[in-house]
């Protein structure tokens, strides 16, 4: 079928450009590269099935494309993904992430898409009282971010109920794995595995107690790989392990992985961390024929391999 991938120069975005070319698939991808990296689909770029588009999804231009190419999907994971930005600068989130989406949406009526699977983040749950957090728990953003995804969601919705566009909305855990920048906050087995390969110091923020579920890049494109298809339409789904990791148990296994001494630095912890977060993938299972397959040790590994292979390569 035809896809296209809005964000797809990132590291999520372009892992999933090459699932989605290695199963056959037609992938067009929209980005305007002020995050992602055009290097990322160098592999995708030999491919006659895909063509790439630097392109903001506000342009008004994205609808005359969308109606040129005629994606059947959209997968939409172009959007700001920082949480102290969007803190620090609400309406330039609310900007990217809501009128983006809006945008994406009223392309994707126009060209006669099918169906949009969209990337949001375990940040709509908030501070959760029940952990893993079950796919049918509670929202409640606590930042600017997470109101922004959640708005994105209802935006979802209403275009189902007023041109019949049908979407999945995929929640996700803490996404490691190759092409993850270490250059942001989200990406803290980047940042440990860089650190650690270059002999740098890393720091634990608290006690090094703060939990986190760790899943696997390849885990998650297979999920959106997934709800490509007709399956999963009008639903959320988590996608993670369902385990909480220690910051300090994840530093431990990342020096393991990388060959490095286990002796990270410590400051104190910072405002607004959650203590703990992990999510229930089960109904995943149930929706998208889905679940994690990556054990975490093996995860890092390969993270590890190709870190140390693009630090060699500069």
């Amino acid at each position: 079928m035809r896809i296209l991938v809005t964000g797809g120069a990132g590291f999520i975005g372009s892992n999933l450009v090459d699932r989605l070319l290695a199963d056959g698939h037609e992938v067009t991808v929209v980005d305007d590269l002020s995050g992602g990296d055009r290097a990322n689909l160098a592999s995708a770029a030999d491919s006659s099935r895909f063509s790439l588009h630097e392109m903001d999804v506000r342009d008004p231009a994205l609808i005359g494309l969308v109606a040129e190419v005629r994606p059947e999907v959209i997968c939409h994971l172009a959007a700001q993904i920082s949480v102290r930005k969007s803190v620090a600068d609400p309406v330039h989130d609310a900007r990217l992430n809501v009128e983006g989406t809006a945008s994406v949406l009223t392309a994707a009526h126009h060209g006669g898409t099918r169906k949009v699977v969209f990337a949001s983040s375990v940040a709509v749950y908030g501070r959760p009282e029940v952990i893993p957090v079950p796919g049918d728990a509670a929202t409640d953003p606590r930042s600017p971010y997470a109101a922004s995804k959640l708005s994105a969601e209802t935006y979802l919705a209403t275009f189902k109920a007023l041109y019949d566009i049908d979407y999945t909305t995929l929640v996700l855990s803490n996404v490691y794995g190759p092409r993850q920048s270490p250059d942001g906050e989200a990406g803290v087995v980047a940042i440990f595995t860089d650190a650690l390969l270059n002999g740098t110091p890393t720091v634990l923020y608290g006690d090094g107690a703060q939990t986190r579920d760790y899943i696997f890049v390849e885990d998650v494109v297979d999920g959106f790989a997934r709800a490509c298809g007709d399956v999963g339409n009008g639903r959320r789904f988590n996608l993670g392990t369902g385990v909480e990791t220690t910051d300090r148990a994840l530093h431990t296994l990342v020096a393991e992985a990388t060959g490095a001494a286990d002796e990270p630095e410590t400051a104190p912890a910072r405002l607004g961390d959650l203590p703990a977060m992990a999510v229930d993938p089960a109904p995943a299972l149930e929706g998208l024929g889905w679940r994690p397959r990556t054990e975490l040790a093996a995860g890092l590994k390969i993270t590890a391999d190709w870190a140390r292979a693009r630090l060699a390569a500069l």
